[in-house]
């Protein structure tokens, strides 16, 4: 037993700078939602002249499926206190969160539609969709970003 007790220690001491660093790593939520709201922008502008063309559609599937995730997630990115550093983010993202959260969601839903129409081939269905997300982003811009 007394022989374990220096590799228990040793083992605690890798874990608490571990847990130490991992708390000093942590992102800024205003800098990482600024980089995937501009990816996302360029995944609609990547798809829209595949779709307006009647090109692979299919061959966009993957920029769909980021943008899902992204979404998904995109309520985490602003926790209270997060309207520093730049962001453009209205106090109605904390005010009205349910009404951000659904915003948010019908985003996700959009992301959805437009990866299966992607992913089904038609280019025409996926030019719709592409209309349908820019508008959910709209929405979502109208009520809670500032210009």
């Amino acid at each position: 037993m007394a022989h374990r007790m220096p590799h228990l220690a040793a083992l605690l001491a890798v874990l608490s700078l571990l847990g130490t660093g991992a708390a000093l790593a942590q992102p800024d939520p205003v800098a990482t939602r600024k980089e995937g709201l501009k990816r996302m922008q360029g995944h609609l502008e990547a798809i829209t002249p595949v779709a307006s063309a009647g090109g692979n559609v299919r061959e966009t599937v993957p920029r769909t499926e980021d943008m899902i995730a992204f979404f998904t997630g995109f309520p985490a990115l602003f926790p209270p206190g997060s309207d520093n550093n730049g962001s453009k983010a209205l106090p109605s993202v904390w005010a009205d969160r349910a009404g951000f959260e659904a915003a948010s969601a019908n985003a996700v839903n959009a992301a959805g539609a437009l990866r299966n129409a992607a992913a089904s081939g038609d280019a025409a269905a996926t030019a719709q969709a592409v209309r349908a997300m820019g508008g959910a982003c709209g929405a979502c811009h109208r009520n809670f970003r500032g210009r």
